[in-house]
């Protein structure tokens, strides 16, 4: 093959931004040399990094067909057809690319701008299985009900959200330490040192672009730009987000006023004192759920499964990023002087990032998360959040300080049916053996907040 030829089939692979590994290349993976593989839909709020994630995975592959269905000839193309052998070729000499012997990804970004490539994945499945087809989108639930109809069980799906602590710490120079923390055999020597990178994740966020620049230069104000640059866009898609213009409305007040609200409890009617009633800013609410930017939190009033979520209580409300959260609330000169992530916005901050990790440990698109309260009246038992693990549900509270102030905990395992929990902390990895009042005895795990991601692994081993 001559130099031209090679030059053209490396077109697009090169990130417009520096490339740092990515936990979910392990999961695609997976999906790759799986022998039922289906057309992936990756799925993740604008500027979460599907399309760099996706342009580094095809190196491994011998053809790559990158379409973004943004752009008008491409959509020409995909609905000039229902035959996809037919198809392919065109495929090929839209990208200019000389076909070679192996495997091809066929990339196609932004999906849902047009509902005949979505109807196609279908026939990728049933007729041409050997073709890897990945297809990208971030607002495609939101306009299911308009003009797009899935093909239900031909395709499969996965979620890409935010960079997580160890992703960072691969950016940003600190990749020698992610093996023995998700294994659970970091030495405590390196407990103050992960720390302070995790109060700097924890300031900055998960979103690709800004951890790239953050390990370029660790300047923080130079990344104001991004984040006003994210929230615009979020901003502009409010018109392919919302069904009518009262919604419409309802999502620029949230857009513009809810991220001061991050980690808290929040009544529906009238939010952030807007006019609007329970009903709008719900739907408001919802849609902005199914785009990935947001996730209302409903609590759960049992401590065994099966356990459904309490819709009638008031949820809590964190949003896709601790960075851009911190940002628009002003708040960033504060962690920077704050000497205990616990202490910083009242503990909310630590709430929001506590989630945005143990969010990324599921690449289940529907995968909720939920916090816990007690049923009985008058109780004001709460629990922070819960994850859940081999059909159990573990209480996680972040607290610092001695155990006894961990009352709400204690309710908890007093109505458990298995003895862990949890207590996300600024202090050091260890087990404590307690007792509540009632003389139920429990495993707490006291869990530094880097050590989010070895929670997994933590918990199989008990």
């Amino acid at each position: 093959m001559n130099l031209a030829s090679r030059q053209r089939n490396t077109v697009k692979r090169t990130p417009k931004h520096n490339m740092f590994k990515r936990n979910i290349e392990q999961e695609l993976s997976s999906w790759a040399k799986d022998r039922y593989r289906k057309p992936l839909i990756l799925r993740g709020a604008r500027q979460v990094g599907k399309t760099t994630v996706v342009g580094h995975f095809a190196e491994r592959y011998e053809n790559f067909l990158s379409v973004n269905l943004e752009k008008s000839a491409a959509v020409r193309i995909f609905e000039s057809t229902d035959n996809v052998a037919d198809l392919l070729p065109q495929l090929f000499l839209y990208c200019n690319i000389e076909q070679r012997e192996g495997q091809t990804l066929l990339f196609i970004d932004e999906i849902q701008n047009s509902s005949h490539a979505v109807a196609l994945l279908r026939y990728f499945y049933e007729e041409m299985p050997h073709i890897h087809v990945i297809a990208a989108c971030s607002l495609l639930e939101t306009l299911l009900d308009k003009r797009i109809s899935l093909p239900v069980g031909r395709v499969q799906y996965m979620a890409l959200h935010p960079c997580s602590f160890v992703e960072f710490l691969h950016a940003t120079g600190g990749g020698r330490f992610v093996e023995p923390l998700q294994s659970a055999t970091l030495p405590p020597a390196f407990h103050d040192e992960l720390m302070k990178s995790f109060s700097a994740y924890s300031l900055t966020g998960g979103m690709p672009e800004v951890v790239a620049l953050y390990a370029e230069n660790k300047n923080i104000p130079a990344l104001s730009k991004v984040y006003n640059e994210l929230l615009n866009a979020y901003k502009n898609d409010v018109e392919k987000y919302a069904s009518n213009n009262t919604q419409a409305s309802v999502i620029r007040y949230i857009l513009d006023e809810g991220w001061l609200f991050a980690g808290e409890t929040i009544k529906l009617g009238n939010f952030a004192g807007s006019p609007y009633k329970a009903r709008e800013t719900g739907e408001a609410f919802r849609t902005l759920s199914k785009a990935l930017l947001l996730e209302l939190v409903y609590p759960l009033t049992s401590s065994v499964m099966p356990a459904a979520s309490d819709m009638r209580k008031s949820p809590k409300l964190f949003w896709l990023d601790a960075g851009i959260v911190n940002y628009v609330a002003k708040i960033q000169r504060e962690y920077i002087l704050s000497t205990d992530l616990l202490d910083t916005w009242r503990g909310k901050a630590a709430e929001q990032i506590a989630y945005q990790e143990l969010k990324a440990l599921s690449y289940d698109v529907g995968a909720k998360q939920n916090f816990w309260v007690r049923a009985k009246r008058g109780s004001t038992a709460e629990v922070d959040l819960v994850y859940y693990f081999d059909g159990r549900i573990i209480p996680i509270e972040i607290k610092s300080g001695h155990n006894a102030r961990l009352k709400s905990l204690h309710s908890f395992m007093n109505e458990s049916a298995h003895d862990l929990a949890i207590r996300i902390w600024t202090g050091k990895y260890g087990i404590d053996e307690l007792k509540t009042q009632n003389n139920t005895t429990f495993r707490l795990i006291n869990l530094p907040f880097y050590m989010i991601s070895a929670l997994p692994e933590i918990l199989k081993r008990m």
